[in-house]
């Protein structure tokens, strides 16, 4: 009797958005793949905790790639995890400082976005380290907050960003492309477009042009785009512009990413109070874990305390996994060695 009322509740929640089918077909999909594991907890437990890890933006987590960019809401919920998880990364100091790593290649970039996804394509790490480095040094070292803002561009806005070099490789060329392009996955596959040049600061195109077939490529299209009137204000200014220079201005603009929400203002990137409270705790408790172990010389860990370490809701996915590491919990440690492959 419950589940149909949260099924109610589900479909209110989601009313205002356009991809409700999507998130009712995926929790349908896990029910099934996790029958047996799910019978002991409910049906109506399980479609709670579902839709509130689609609510807190925790469902995203070690799913698949096609899933991860799927919805608006997954990939702002994918992008606000890889901050949280790894701002220490790109911390200036700090009392994190000694785990920090300051800068990283594009690889290792990658490597961190592929222990969230573990199938993230490399290509759209390229076209983010691509912003920062343009395009002739991608083994040179970045900074989280450029690599960050970048990536969000290219991640968010992926489908825009392809239409908008289309359009600017048939300005280049002279012509004024008339139909507005809107890739989509089948075509992307077919035809895989090189990557405007932009070496020459003479080259670019008339900036009012541009806007204008932007414009028409913001109304036409399915996908999400900027807010047209934030990308006017951008290009207002400029009398000619280039590819990569256009993509820039996008990452660097602070009123696009308070609008796509899914990021702080570079100003507070490095803060998260709700986070470091967490740290705290868990610093907290390494530290007294140390103090009170008495010296063992066997090795022996039986006598040490129990910790109670924070908990965070994770999706359904991995309850499969559960299962298996639960049957092999006495036995080798086989999928723990695989997993780090």
């Amino acid at each position: 009797l419950q589940a149909p009322c949260i099924l109610t509740s589900v479909c209110l929640l989601f009313a205002a958005q356009r991809h409700v089918l999507t998130y009712m077909e995926d929790a349908v999909s896990q029910l099934l793949e996790n029958r047996e594991d799910i019978t002991q907890y409910g049906i109506a437990r399980f479609f709670t905790e579902y839709f509130n890890s689609v609510r807190q933006g925790t469902h995203i987590l070690f799913r698949e790639f096609s899933f991860v960019q799927a919805t608006p809401h997954n990939r702002a919920s994918f992008l606000r995890t890889f901050w949280r998880c790894f701002r220490t990364v790109g911390k200036n100091g700090g009392k994190y400082s000694n785990i920090c790593w300051y800068l990283l290649t594009a690889q290792e970039y990658h490597c961190l976005l592929q222990l969230l996804c573990p199938d993230f394509p490399i290509e759209l790490t390229q076209k983010a380290a691509r912003i920062v480095l343009m395009d002739d040094a991608m083994d040179c070292l970045m900074s989280f907050s450029d690599f960050l803002f970048a990536f969000q561009i290219q991640f968010y806005y992926s489908e825009f960003l392809e239409s908008v070099a289309v359009i600017y490789q048939d300005l280049l060329a002279g012509k004024n492309p008339n139909t507005v392009i809107v890739p989509t996955s089948s075509s992307a596959q077919h035809r895989q477009r090189q990557p405007p040049n932009d070496c020459n600061p003479l080259e670019g195109v008339e900036a009012s042009l541009f806007y204008q077939c932007l414009e028409s490529l913001c109304d036409r299209s399915k996908y999400s785009c900027p807010p047209s009137a934030l990308v006017k204000e951008m290009l207002t200014n400029a009398q000619r512009i280039t590819f990569y220079g256009f993509l820039v201005a996008l990452a660097k603009d602070q009123g696009i990413n308070r609008a796509l929400g899914a990021l702080p203002d570079k100003d507070d990137l490095f803060l998260d109070p709700v986070m470091d409270q967490e740290l705290e705790k868990l610093v907290a408790q390494i530290s007294g874990l140390s103090m009170s172990a008495p010296p063992s010389s066997s090795g022996d860990t039986a006598s040490m305390p129990v910790r109670n370490s924070p908990r965070i809701n994770s999706p359904w996915k991995p309850l499969h996994h559960r299962r298996k590491m639960d049957a092999e919990s006495e036995g080798s440690n086989e999928e723990t060695d695989s997993s780090e492959n």
